[in-house]
């Protein structure tokens, strides 16, 4: 399954890809005859004219950051049509972990953690919030998580900014989660469980002497903590 996680990670590398070149029309070409679309089909999907796509390969014209974005939209668009053969292949190439992440967005402004509290109805268990913002969360499956990330893959879970949620899914009591983030040499700016009807009281120390908010989720379901925070980060 192709998640809106590995949509959006991919996207921002192809896009990371264009802007950052010293030739973005080559890149662009490039990665449109990665996802085998010709600029017709590019073009369609943009509601643009081929010559437009052309003018842009070939140096005639510098893409802007939009123009980048629906450019990027459209081949993703196409790969989806055929379904999504190139950004499955693209995802393992960029190391993507598809089975522990289960989603992941970076918010425009940050939000405090009364408001993160709110989107995943949660509770706070640490006798502070200690003052921190969120730019960004990762919910991830705990179980796989913890079997399957090593240390330096730890390091991934963090997207493009430490200041974030980690929101650990299918915990049973709250420990493993809180252990593997005290030793980790990165630390979340908060870590949000769901499952456990109660926390370990070891779990709430660590988040005490780490100084981490640690907030219980009372979501029903994984979905309905993704759909209330993927709703809140796209609104932002």
């Amino acid at each position: 399954m192709v998640t809106k996680f590995i949509i959006d990670s991919v996207a921002r590398r192809i896009a990371g890809d264009i802007v950052w070149s010293h030739n973005p029309g080559a890149i662009m070409r490039k990665w449109r005859e990665i996802f085998n679309a010709s600029q017709i089909e590019v073009s369609r999907a943009m509601g643009i004219s081929p010559s437009v796509i052309s003018d842009y390969e070939k140096g005639r014209r510098t893409p802007g950051s939009i123009f980048v974005k629906r450019f990027v939209e459209s081949l993703l668009s196409i790969d989806e049509n055929r379904g999504w053969v190139v950004t499955k292949k693209l995802a393992k190439t960029l190391n993507i972990h598809l089975d522990s992440i289960e989603d992941m967005c970076e918010f425009e402004e940050p939000i405090p953690i009364s408001d993160l509290i709110e989107l995943v109805k949660g509770k706070l268990l640490t006798r502070s919030d200690y003052g921190k913002v969120i730019y960004g969360y990762t919910v991830l499956d705990s179980i796989k998580t913890i079997l399957s990330l090593s240390g330096t893959e730890f390091y991934q879970l963090m997207g493009m900014t430490s200041e974030r949620a980690l929101v650990f899914t299918k915990v049973s009591a709250g420990r493993s989660p809180m252990v593997a983030v005290r030793t980790s040499p990165i630390k979340p700016a908060a870590v949000v469980l769901h499952g456990p009807r109660k926390v370990d009281e070891l779990a709430i120390r660590l988040a005490n002497i780490e100084k981490i908010p640690l907030i219980l989720s009372l979501h029903k379901t994984v979905k309905d903590i993704i759909y209330s925070l993927r709703r809140a980060c796209e609104k932002r």
